[in-house]
């Protein structure tokens, strides 16, 4: 127990509390950014984001994962919020996380096996672009000096690592952070600073109970947005914990994670803040920064908290050309480039689902449509590949009066009309034999297609003998079949 705490709290202190510090950096912008699309005060992504990081640092299934207020989450607020104001976010952020726990002790989690890899990539890939377009309003209609920081800011980024001795010790975001920053308090150039973007708060959130009529009309107002804020969490959550296994070759806990996520977002709704969920952009940042256990993700949060409450007169002077670099670095190592020159070798099938997934999202903005069009399009796409799988083989016996099938491969509604195919009913036969032994019927197209064949047969005059049925097969056949019941051509007839 103790050997299992230390692992995954105090294995990294030095690299995670120096991540944890650049994240918490970066989440600043961003919250105010999330706040002002739902249409609310910058102080309730704040809040929100140092809550549901300290919360799922404890709670989550995914140790070095950031949690936050997300773009995705804001957008499906904005109507709630115009309509019925803030407490009623609240009142659905805590609904949410009700939802989310159920969720995890339903281990909906084990949704993500449906995933292909495919999918995931697009999923990255796109949400690289989104992070990459996010900062085209820093730099549209600016002057030469957001240009030149933000150039600066890239070369240090990428030339600091190979400084000898502290290019190792210290995440190189950080130093562009801090760089950029005396730079500009030391020539005070006309660029937009974080204090830019909103006000931040000055005092610590405090416990509140949103403030709204505990009836059945406040549970339909929030029930609707509170499910989609459920499931585009958990699936944003879902794929940054599968990204974060990927980066660090370690394993995580999904369905904690869902928990994770529930007991997150009510602790937010607690304390004044919107929902949120994993954050890939913040988790490649802490992870690329050398955040490896819960300390970091913690660390993100405590920082945060105290940096917009005791330090914003400073955190404020922070340049966002500094924090549009950070970014940028995020989006060009976020994106799958492998998945670019793998496309010659790779299956036209996983192409085309990858690109689907890419412009359904950057089209979009949504990165929960995105996923449940790659995942529908994988599914169709392995179901075809599935169907065709199907061998009908056939031999004639001695006195040419009979013949047995053989059928092998998977029956059900893509290879259904295959496997009618497969026979041939107007060959002159006393006895037909079919042997299903190495086959597997699925669902009733296929025991429908089994019912057509043996009753086709019957009309021509064959006797129809169907052997080697395995026991999850023969139990479907036996329920939902026709053709070995009474009045059987009747019963098929009225289908």
């Amino acid at each position: 127990m103790i050997q299992s705490i230390r692992q995954t709290w105090f294995s990294n202190i030095r690299a995670d509390v120096l991540a944890g510090t650049v994240v918490a950096l970066a989440l600043i912008p961003e919250a105010i950014a999330f706040s002002i699309i739902a249409g609310v005060d910058p102080k309730v992504g704040l809040y929100a984001s140092f809550c549901i990081c300290v919360v799922i640092a404890f709670a989550g299934g995914r140790p070095g994962m950031i949690s936050a207020a997300t773009g995705a989450m804001a957008l499906l607020m904005t109507t709630l919020v115009a309509e019925h104001g803030l407490q009623y976010l609240l009142a659905a952020t805590l609904l949410t996380g009700v939802l989310q726990i159920v969720a995890g002790v339903l281990k909906l989690g084990e949704l993500m096996r449906f995933v292909s890899r495919s999918v995931v990539t697009g999923f990255v890939n796109a949400l690289a672009i989104l992070i990459f377009m996010a900062q085209l309003p820093e730099l549209t209609g600016v002057t030469w000096h957001v240009y030149a920081m933000t150039a600066a800011g890239l070369g240090i980024i990428y030339l600091f690592p190979y400084v000898p001795v502290v290019g190792r010790m210290l995440p190189s975001p950080l130093i562009c952070i801090l760089v950029l920053t005396g730079v500009y308090m030391a020539s005070d150039m006309g660029i937009n600073t974080v204090g830019d973007m909103g006000e931040l708060p000055d005092t610590l959130p405090v416990f509140l109970w949103p403030d709204v009529p505990l009836t059945l009309e406040t549970f339909w107002i929030i029930l609707p947005y509170s499910i989609m804020l459920t499931v585009v969490g958990l699936m944003e959550s879902m794929m940054t914990a599968t990204i974060v296994d990927d980066l660090t070759d370690t394993p995580s806990d999904k369905n904690r994670e869902c928990r994770g996520q529930g007991i997150a977002n009510i602790g937010a709704g607690l304390l004044g803040g919107m929902a949120g969920c994993g954050m890939i952009g913040q988790s490649v940042i802490n992870i690329k920064s050398g955040g490896r256990t819960r300390f970091s993700t913690l660390t993100a949060g405590v920082v945060l908290l105290v940096m917009v409450v005791f330090l914003s007169d400073w955190v404020s002077l922070i340049p966002m050309a500094a924090l549009v670099a950070v970014m940028i670095m995020v989006s060009v190592g976020t994106f799958s480039w492998e998945s670019l020159r793998d496309m010659r070798n790779h299956p036209m099938s996983t192409n085309v689902v990858m690109v689907t997934v890419v412009a359904v999202v950057v089209a979009t903005h949504n990165l929960a449509i995105g996923v449940f069009v790659g995942v529908l399009l994988s599914s169709l796409f392995f179901a075809n590949k599935v169907g065709r799988l199907l061998y009908i083989g056939s031999r004639e016996t001695d006195d040419g009066r009979s013949r047995e099938y053989e059928v092998v491969g998977q029956v059900f509604f893509t290879s259904a009309e295959k496997f009618v195919a497969g026979f041939d009913f107007k060959e002159a036969l006393d006895h037909v034999r079919i042997d299903l032994r190495r086959a597997h019927f699925w669902d009733i197209t296929a025991v429908g297609a089994l019912d057509k064949v043996v009753l086709k047969f019957r009309r021509e005059g064959a006797e129809v003998e169907v052997v080697g049925l395995n026991e999850a097969s023969a139990t479907l056949v036996d329920r939902i079949a026709v053709h070995d019941k009474p009045d059987a051509e009747k019963l098929l007839g009225g289908h």
